[in-house]
């Protein structure tokens, strides 16, 4: 027999344990390079653990999304997430939910509306690359278009769709 399947704070629980690994790795790395260039193991290990990281970030979001997304009828979700957030004076939230839930979609889609968002979007929340930054410069660790490994970053997010989770059963 199955059992049931984790909560969504659990679920955040174990992307946040994973988050921290890579994070760890990103941070031993950098450690070691001290500004150096350093070899190509080193940096596929730096970008390895980027790429596990921003991988982390879209899975915990998405599964936010899928399993809160029969809280609305039908529609968008992040839309109706903010509008809500909005009408119940969580303006905070709902502008944190945003940048994160437009975060999410360059990581997975890439430049387009939400890109072109963030990068006319002054927060200190979203670290956004120009696309020419991101081309393959071997001398910088290759990721992209969203800073995943800024400090915070992932912390903001766990807690960002924590809050929302609550927000959202509380109601």
């Amino acid at each position: 027999m199955m059992g049931a399947s984790p909560s969504v704070p659990e679920l955040v629980a174990a992307a946040q344990t994973n988050a921290k690994a890579s994070e760890n790795r990103i941070s031993e790395v950098l450690k070691l390079l001290d500004g150096q260039n350093g070899s190509d193991a080193q940096l596929e290990e730096l970008r390895a653990a980027t790429v596990a990281l921003e991988l982390t970030a879209v899975d915990i979001f998405s599964v936010f999304e899928a399993r809160m997304q029969n809280t609305f009828k039908r529609g968008p979700f992040a839309r109706k997430l903010k509008t809500m957030l909005v009408a119940a004076e969580q303006a905070d939230l709902a502008e944190r939910f945003h940048l994160y839930y437009l975060a999410i979609n360059v990581l997975k889609h890439g430049k387009g509306a939400s890109y072109r968002e963030l990068l006319n979007d002054p927060s200190t929340l979203i670290v956004v690359r120009p696309a020419e930054d991101t081309v393959a410069d071997e001398t910088l660790p290759a990721v992209g278009l969203i800073d995943v490994t800024v400090p915070g970053f992932f912390d903001g997010l766990s807690t960002t769709i924590l809050e929302a989770y609550h927000f959202l059963e509380n109601r």
